[in-house]
């Protein structure tokens, strides 16, 4: 099976959906499929309120130079940004069915950012997901809020997480005043991490992640230690090293860093709302409260043992079962579609150029 993944959102972002997309294209390489990933390469521009997150400008050409090349056997369209929107324009045009996944829930974002009803976004967002098979969503509470605002076709498809590479071994040594509270993500106002910094807690709050509010907190929360990105056996040893984790947020869909935590052996703190409901089932493992602060204080008492058994039970293996139960093939005779003038000379001799973007593994 040769598999085309359509992303806006892809390397050098650091976020959830290039981490589960990554760790995707990772395992079903190891199937024996062809994967191409093709994100927001060549000419781009900071998203407005957000300029870590690129997107791209006219990329039709740049899909369609790829698919001079590299015609796929079946279509995952991952965000809805402008790659998204050419990629499904160009398979209506062909007449190839394809799939999308619905990772973030933007109509809150936009609402908090720029103050743009809720009911607007979604109306185009369900404009964009109404021509696809299948609508990926990460657990049962995002699946019943889209039901209830129109979208179709939504499947259940979860996260999982590597437990070879976040364990409980080589904790980071860190010279710093007990209880750490770590959180992980970016540093962003919908993250709603005032709602954590704000608390008068022992110890020591540790952040790591990066994000357009990142210098304002840090101006605003001086005993708080903002340590930037960390990544792979590293950002382990800081969830190993960690006494909870706390996870303030409101809006996101799923959250891989609870599984993160979990797997090297921290409890976690947050909020009893979707996405936390969805993915910590076990008491054992969390605690959910709408006094954030006295969720903490329970989950400090929690065993750590439990939660790496708990995150043992979600291997990435049963996320690609169901994605892979999901993809729908392009037939056999469906229409090609315009052809380009002229095909890249380099798509071939530079795999890795603008016009391919690949996973780095």
């Amino acid at each position: 099976m040769r598999l085309m993944i359509v992303t806006d959102a892809w390397h050098p972002q650091v976020n959830g959906v290039v981490r589960t997309l990554t760790e995707l294209r990772k395992r079903l390489v190891q199937k024996g499929w062809e994967v191409l990933v093709l994100g927001p390469e060549g000419l781009t521009v900071g998203c407005p309120t957000y300029p870590e997150i690129r997107l791209t400008l006219n990329p039709t050409y740049h899909i369609q130079s790829v698919l001079e090349e590299w015609q796929p056997d079946a279509v995952h369209i991952a965000t809805e940004g402008p790659m998204g929107w050419a990629m499904r324009r160009i398979c209506l045009e062909k007449g190839w069915p394809f799939t999308t996944s619905f990772h973030t829930r933007f109509p809150e974002y936009l609402k908090r950012r720029l103050s743009i009803p809720r009911r607007w976004t979604y109306r185009v967002l369900r404009s964009f997901h109404d021509a696809s098979e299948r609508v990926l969503v990460p657990t049962a509470s995002v699946q019943r809020d889209l039901d209830a605002v129109g979208f179709r076709n939504t499947r259940i498809w979860g996260r999982g997480v590597d437990t070879d590479l976040f364990t409980t071994e080589k904790p980071a040594i860190l010279n710093l005043p007990r209880p750490i509270h770590l959180y992980v993500g970016r540093i962003a106002s919908e993250k709603n991490l005032p709602a954590f910094l704000n608390l008068s807690l022992p110890g020591t709050k540790l952040l790591i992640g990066e994000g357009p509010e990142r210098k304002r907190y840090e101006k605003l929360f001086p005993q708080a230690v903002f340590l930037g990105p960390r990544h792979g056996s590293e950002l382990a040893s800081y969830y190993a090293a960690a006494d909870v984790f706390v996870f303030p947020s409101f809006t996101d869909t799923f959250g891989l860093v609870l599984l993160e935590a979990l797997a090297c052996g921290t409890p976690v703190a947050a909020y009893p709302t979707a996405g936390p409901v969805d993915v910590l089932t076990d008491a054992n493992v969390a605690s959910l409260d709408l006094d954030l602060e006295k969720a903490i204080d329970r989950s400090l008492k929690l065993d750590r043992q439990a939660c790496r058994e708990f995150a043992l039970k979600h291997s990435w293996e049963h996320c690609l079962t169901t994605f892979v139960q999901n993809v729908v093939p392009i037939p056999e005779g469906a229409d090609d579609g315009p052809t380009l003038r002229r095909t890249p000379q380099n798509l071939k001799s530079a795999p890795n150029s603008r016009y391919y973007a690949f996973a780095k593994l």
